[in-house]
C-alpha cells in the first residue's frame, strides 16, 4: 500500500476505473483518497466507494501528495486552471489523451512534477495496460508509488513520450477493437445456430484465454496459431477467409488512424 495521499480530478470511466481498481486491490486506503468531478453522478459513485469528496479541483490538489488528472482533452485547460497554485511542487499524473507534458505545464499555475500515462479501461477488472513516460521528473518514491498503483490493476510499460500516441492507438482504443472482434465472432456462431449468450461467452473466453497463453506462457502469436491449425483442417479454412478479407491490413490501418488522431488532439 502506498503511503502518499492520492487525489483524482475527474472520476469518469477511466478515472473511476483506476480509482476502483486501486481501492479493490488494496494499494491505496480510501481515507487517503480525495476526488472531485463536476458531474454529481460521478461524485455519488465515488462516495459509494468511501473516499473523500472535495468541493473543487483546488481542494483535491491541496490535500493530496500525488494528483491524477483524468479529464477529457477539451476539459484539461479549465480543470488545471481551477487547481490554482495548489499543484505547485506536487506530483501530477495525467491520463489526458493527446496532451503532451509540455502543453500540460503551460496550463498549470506553478511547477508540478509531471508523469504522463496512457491507460485503458480493463483496469476495472485488474487487467489494464499502462504506458508510463520515461520523460518525467517524479522523485524515486513518487514513481514507485505510481508503478504500484498501476501494476496492481494491470501491466506497466515504461516508454518515451514520443511513443504515447502509438500506445493510444493500440491499447488505449484496443478494448473497442477487441470487443468488435468478439462481437463478430459471436455473430458468426449465431449464424451457425449457437444461442447468442453462449456465442458471446465462448468468443470472449477464447480471446481471454489466448491472451493469457501469450502473456503467461510467453508464446508468440504465430506459435499459438500454428498449435491450432492442422493441415487441411477447419482452422486453416478460417485463416484463409480472414486473410482474403484483409483482416491484418484493416487492423493495422485502425491503429494508424487512431494514433494519428491522438497526435491531433
Amino acid at each position: 500500500m502506498i503511503s502518499q495521499k492520492l487525489g483524482i480530478v475527474g472520476v469518469g470511466n477511466m478515472g473511476g476505473a483506476i480509482l476502483y481498481g486501486a481501492l479493490e486491490s488494496g494499494v491505496v486506503a480510501k481515507e487517503n483518497v480525495f476526488v472531485y468531478d463536476p458531474n454529481p453522478a460521478m461524485m455519488e459513485k465515488a462516495a459509494s466507494w468511501g473516499v473523500n469528496l472535495a468541493s473543487d479541483d483546488e481542494e483535491v490538489c491541496s490535500k493530496s501528495d500525488i494528483i491524477l488528472i483524468a479529464v477529457k482533452p477539451q476539459q484539461a485547460a479549465e480543470a488545471l486552471s481551477q487547481c490554482g497554485k495548489a499543484l505547485d511542487g506536487k506530483a501530477m499524473m495525467s491520463i489526458v489523451a493527446g496532451v503532451t507534458v509540455e502543453r500540460l505545464r503551460g496550463m498549470v499555475d506553478g511547477t508540478p512534477r509531471v508523469l504522463r500515462i496512457m491507460p485503458n479501461t480493463p483496469a476495472m477488472v485488474y487487467e489494464g495496460a499502462f504506458a508510463l513516460c520515461n520523460n518525467n521528473d517524479f522523485t524515486c518514491e513518487e514513481l514507485a508509488a505510481a508503478k504500484e498503483i498501476y501494476t496492481s490493476i494491470g501491466i506497466v510499460e515504461m516508454l518515451n513520450e514520443n511513443l504515447i500516441d502509438a500506445v493510444c492507438g493500440l491499447s488505449g482504443g484496443g478494448p473497442a477493437w477487441v470487443a468488435m472482434f468478439i462481437e463478430a465472432m459471436a455473430d458468426g456462431g449465431v449464424k451457425q445456430g449457437l444461442p447468442r449468450a453462449t456465442a458471446y461467452r465462448l468468443a470472449a473466453q477464447t480471446c481471454l484465454g489466448t491472451a493469457k497463453m501469450m502473456i503467461d506462457k510467453d508464446l508468440h502469436p504465430g506459435v499459438i496459431k500454428d498449435m491450432v491449425t492442422s493441415p487441411a483442417g477447419t482452422t486453416i479454412e478460417g485463416c484463409e477467409a480472414l486473410e482474403k478479407g484483409g483482416m491484418r491490413g484493416a487492423v493495422m490501418e485502425c491503429i494508424r488512424v487512431a494514433s494519428e488522431k491522438s497526435k491531433m488532439l
